[in-house]
């Protein structure tokens, strides 16, 4: 089963929220869906499309790069840019 439809609920959640537009300055939401599993060639998360240098990176992330971190996940799970953003 792929949990692509998991990661585009929880964007498109996100992005109604405004943490996806360039001109928010808070704390962004993390993609995490609770599907914590790394894919067999270990590339990125099956549940939130982060590779490990993306989640080791998200604590310390700023909103600007939190939001890189979202939309490089978003593309690396063939999901287009909510429209609320884009």
């Amino acid at each position: 089963m792929s949990d692509t439809p998991l990661l585009l609920a929880r964007a498109l959640e996100v992005a109604a929220r405004g943490h996806l537009a360039d001109a928010y300055g808070g704390t962004v939401d993390s993609p995490c869906v609770n599907v914590c599993r790394m894919t067999p060639d270990r590339s990125h998360c099956e549940g939130c499309f982060r590779t490990i240098d993306d989640i080791r990176q998200w604590s310390g992330a700023d909103a600007a790069t939190r939001r890189a971190i979202w939309f490089r996940a978003l593309e690396r799970a063939g999901i287009e840019l909510p429209k609320v953003v884009a």
